[in-house]
C-alpha cells in the first residue's frame, strides 16, 4: 500500500480542516464514543431482509432504549417506504437517539437546488443528513462517468447546500480506503472539499469490505494527523474483518462507530454492533451506551425477529449458545467458578449460562441439571450413574 504520511496533501497543501491549522484534535472531538446506527438502512439491503415503515419504527424505538446516539432511518430520495419512515417518526418521541437521513451527492446533470435526492432528505426534515460522495478515483470515472474535478464539485455543491439549510452534515467517503490505496491525493482532496463546505464528521468507508485491520490502522492514522473534523468509521464485513477494522480505528483516535444490529447488511454484512458495543464497553473500557449494555441481547432478538431472521445462536456475547458449555471438563469447572470458561459475566450483556445434557456432559452436569428441576440427589446416587 503507498504510503503518503508526509506528502499527503493536494497540490493546494491545504490542511483536511475547518478549523484553523494546526488546531489539536482533541479540540474539537467529542468526548466519548458515537453509535451510529444503521439497521433500518444498509441491514434493510441484506438479502431476505424486508422491513415495512412500521417495522422501521418499532426499531428505531428499540435502538433508543439500547441508548445509541445515531439512527439512520433510511434514504427518501430512493425509496417511498423510507419517506413514509420519516413522516411517522416524526411523530415518536425518542429519548437518546437522533434520527438520521442517508444520501447521495447531487446528480452531474441537476443543479443542486433541483436534484430530486437532495430535496428528499431536506424534505425528510431531519436535524442531520448524512450524505456519501465517491473518494476513489475507479468509482468516479467507471461508475459516475465524470471527471475527478467534476466529482469534487458534486461534494462541494451539496454539502454546502444543505448547510445553507440549516442542516448538520456527516460525509461518508464512500470507498475511502480502496481509494486511498490506489490515489491517495484525490482521496484525501474529496475530504478536504466535504470538510471546507461545512460537513462536521468524516466517515471512512470500507465499502467493498476487503481491507486489512493494518491497512485501516495505517490511513486512520494518516488521515487522523490531517484533519481536525471528527472521523468516524464504516466497515464491512466481506473478509470477516468489520468488527476487528472498526475496533482498530477506534484506537487511532476515530470517535463515530457505524454498524447494525446482528452484523445484517448487503453481501456479507456490516459490521456487527452486537460484538463491537460489548467490545467497547468490557474490553477497552470505553463507555458506549448509557449503562444499557444488559439489554443489548433483547434488542438483538428483537431486531431478528422483526426482520424474519433465524437468530444466529452461535453469535458472540447475544447468541443463546454465546455462554452454553457441553463438554464434562468446561463444565465441571465454569460451576466452581465461571471465569474458567466464560470471558465476561454473560448478564452484562443480558445473557445467560447455560449447561447442556449430552452424552459429553458428565456428572457435573447432570447434576446441575437435574438441581435445576429441583431434584436432589447425592454425586454417588445409583440413579445418577444409570442416567450417566
Amino acid at each position: 500500500m503507498a504510503r503518503k504520511s508526509s506528502q499527503s496533501r493536494s497540490s493546494q497543501g491545504k490542511p483536511l480542516s475547518a478549523a484553523p491549522s494546526g488546531a489539536p484534535l482533541s479540540a474539537v472531538c467529542p468526548a466519548t464514543l458515537e453509535i451510529y446506527d444503521t439497521t433500518l438502512r444498509d441491514g434493510a439491503q441484506a438479502e431476505d431482509v424486508s422491513f415495512s415503515a412500521e417495522d422501521k419504527v418499532r426499531v428505531a424505538q428499540q435502538l433508543d432504549g439500547l441508548g445509541v446516539q445515531f439512527i439512520e432511518g433510511g434514504w427518501p430520495g430512493a425509496n417511498p417506504k423510507d419517506i413514509e419512515f420519516f413522516r411517522m417518526i416524526k411523530t415518536v418521541p425518542l429519548q437518546t437517539a437522533t434520527v438520521v437521513a442517508f444520501g447521495a451527492t447531487r446528480k452531474s446533470s441537476n443543479a443542486v437546488q433541483k436534484d430530486p435526492n437532495i430535496r428528499a432528505l431536506l424534505d425528510a426534515e431531519t436535524t442531520i443528513i448524512t450524505l456519501f460522495g465517491k473518494s476513489w478515483s475507479l468509482h468516479v470515472t467507471d461508475a459516475l462517468g465524470i471527471s475527478l474535478v467534476k466529482n469534487l464539485e458534486l461534494i462541494s455543491d451539496s454539502v454546502a447546500h444543505l448547510r445553507s439549510k440549516g442542516r448538520r452534515v456527516f460525509y461518508d467517503a464512500e470507498h475511502f480506503f480502496d481509494g486511498y490505496k490506489t490515489n491517495p491525493d484525490y482521496a484525501l482532496e474529496t475530504i478536504r472539499h466535504a470538510v471546507a463546505a461545512g460537513a462536521e464528521r468524516v466517515i471512512l468507508c470500507d465499502t467493498n469490505g476487503g481491507s486489512m485491520p493494518w491497512e485501516i490502522k495505517e490511513v486512520c492514522e494518516i488521515v487522523r494527523r490531517e484533519c481536525a473534523v471528527p472521523l468516524g468509521i464504516h466497515a464491512h464485513n466481506d473478509c470477516e474483518m468489520a468488527v476487528a477494522n472498526s475496533l482498530v480505528a477506534i484506537e487511532t483516535g476515530v470517535v463515530q462507530v457505524q454498524g447494525t444490529i446482528n452484523g445484517i447488511g448487503e453481501r456479507c454484512g456490516n459490521a456487527n454492533l452486537c460484538s463491537i458495543i460489548p467490545n467497547l464497553e468490557l474490553k477497552m473500557k470505553r463507555p458506549a451506551l448509557r449503562d444499557r449494555l444488559s439489554h443489548l441481547k433483547r434488542v438483538s432478538g428483537f431486531v431478528a425477529e422483526i426482520a424474519n431472521l433465524m437468530p444466529n445462536k452461535h453469535q458472540p456475547y447475544v447468541g443463546d449458545s454465546a455462554f452454553a458449555h457441553k463438554g464434562g471438563v468446561h463444565i465441571h469447572a465454569v460451576l466452581k467458578n465461571p471465569a474458567t470458561y466464560e470471558h465476561v459475566i454473560p448478564g452484562l450483556v443480558g445473557n445467560r449460562q447455560r449447561v447442556l445434557v449430552s452424552d459429553a456432559a458428565g456428572r457435573s452436569g447432570l447434576l446441575e441439571k437435574v438441581e435445576a428441576y429441583g431434584i436432589r440427589l447425592d454425586k454417588g446416587h445409583a440413579k445418577l450413574q444409570e442416567l450417566i
